[in-house]
Parts: C-alpha cells; structure tokens; sequence
C-alpha cells in the first residue's frame, strides 16, 4: 500500500502532470495539498476514470486539500475534527482508506517569526494535535503527511545558517512536531534515510533544484503500528524535473499488507 503526500502547487496547472504520475506509480492514496481549486471546480470525475475516488477540502485561489484513493474513502472529516476551533482555511481533510486513518495537511507557511501568520502556524499545529485526540487513537493505523512547511532538523535543510532566525527551523516550530511526537507519530521517511541532503522542497528561483538546495518540509508521519508497516520511503525527483513542476517532490511510504 503505498500512500504519497505531494504539494502540487495549483492542481488546474499541474493535473497532467499529475495524470500522468498516477498512471505511472498507480499509488493507492495520493494526498495532495495547494490544490488551489474551489469544491466544485475539483476533478473527481477525471480521478474516477483512474479508478480513484476522491475527497477535497478548498476555497478558490489559496491552499485546498484532498485524498484519493483507490483502496476506499470513508469517514471524510474536513477541517479539523468537531469540537475544535474550525480553519478558516482549507488545510486540512482526513479519511480512512483500507483501515488506515489518513489526514492530508498543508500547514501555514508563518511567513516571518515577527508575523501574526507564525503565531496562527503555532496554533494550528496545537489544534492538529487536539483534532488527533478526537479523531483517533495512537493505538491505531494513522497516516498524517503533507506539506508541513518545518524541516525537522538542521539535517533537512541545505544550509541551517540561512534559515537561522527564520520560520521553518524555529525550536517553536520542531517542539510542535515534538507534541506529534509525544502523541505518537513517527517519521516514517527517517526510519529508512539517515543521511544529509535529501529535500522534497526546492525553490524556483536560483537554480536552486540543480543546486541541491532544498528542505525536507514534506513528511509523513505514522504511529507505532504504520511504522513497523513501513518497508520503504523515498522522495520522487523525477516529478521536481521537466517542464513547469511542482516546486514539491511527491513523498511516497510504501506499507506491507
């Protein structure tokens, strides 16, 4: 079973690409994020014809979450579980597919530590953690990947010193991962890559893709039972190459039965 969390960066401009990927890799969950797309203006017939059935949470021009899946979609939960404070944004959407509890996120970006987007950033991941007591158990198969927008560590980014003061890197920002953490959750991708220098993000500008500089800010995170699933990960930079791409790389988690 593999489950792929990839920033698309605008899912009307990237659809072919997208298209054809699915048809290549045939994953059977794909969590997208920056979907860019109202309800309404979401392709479910087009991922229905690739023998998916799909579930999105957007508003328009900003952000937009979805699943789809080709091994069920039940339970779809979008927005954070009730009983807590909604989003005023489309960053989040959960469903079960094939007895595993997947949420699709795409967390705020903070801007600048000085910024009240950073202080909204720290909250939302507080309420991420909360919507998992509600919606789940850590006893449980739970799937949460996206685009976090936090390298982990210093190792997950290409160059710490540049960061250093800004958002992505903050010990804020990690002790929110800590708190996902402590509730149960693990990063799946690390249980298999030790090393330095591997990135799922790279900017536009600069070269940067070529270069190698990058940040691992897209992740997927399991609990204890996903993990012993988990026989491998990798980032596919294939789909950073060619012709107008995502500025993400798909993540893919592949789970033994």
């Amino acid at each position: 079973m593999r489950i792929v969390t990839w920033n698309v960066n605008s899912l009307k401009a990237r659809l072919p690409r997208v298209t054809e990927w699915i048809e290549e890799v045939r994953p059977e969950v794909l969590c997208l994020q920056e979907t860019k797309m109202a309800d309404e203006a979401f392709p479910a017939l087009h991922f229905e014809e690739l023998g998916y059935t799909g579930a999105h949470f957007g508003q328009g021009r900003w952000n937009g979450v979805a699943i789809i899946s080709r091994v069920g979609l039940d339970d779809v939960v979008a927005n954070f579980a009730d009983g807590i404070e909604p989003d005023t944004e489309a960053r989040i959407i959960t469903a079960t597919c094939a007895g595993v509890r997947v949420s699709s996120v795409y967390v705020p970006n903070g801007r600048a530590v000085d910024d009240p987007h950073y202080e909204y950033k720290l909250d939302w991941l507080d309420r991420l953690v909360a919507h998992l007591e509600r919606d789940t158990s850590p006893s449980a198969d739970v799937v949460v990947t996206g685009d976090f927008n936090i390298a982990p560590t210093d190792a997950d980014v290409f160059d710490p010193g540049m960061l250093d003061g800004g958002t992505h890197v903050t010990p804020a920002e990690r002790d929110r991962l800590a708190a996902l953490a402590d509730w149960g959750l693990t990063d799946l991708f690390r249980g298999h890559h030790a090393a330095d220098g591997l990135y799922s993000w790279w900017d536009y500008r600069s070269g940067s893709f070529h270069k190698g500089h990058g940040m691992r800010i897209d992740l997927s995170l399991g609990t204890a039972s996903v993990a012993k699933r988990c026989r491998w990960s990798v980032v596919d930079r294939n789909a950073r190459k060619g012709e107008s791409p995502s500025d993400h790389a798909p993540v893919i988690v592949e789970l033994s039965d």
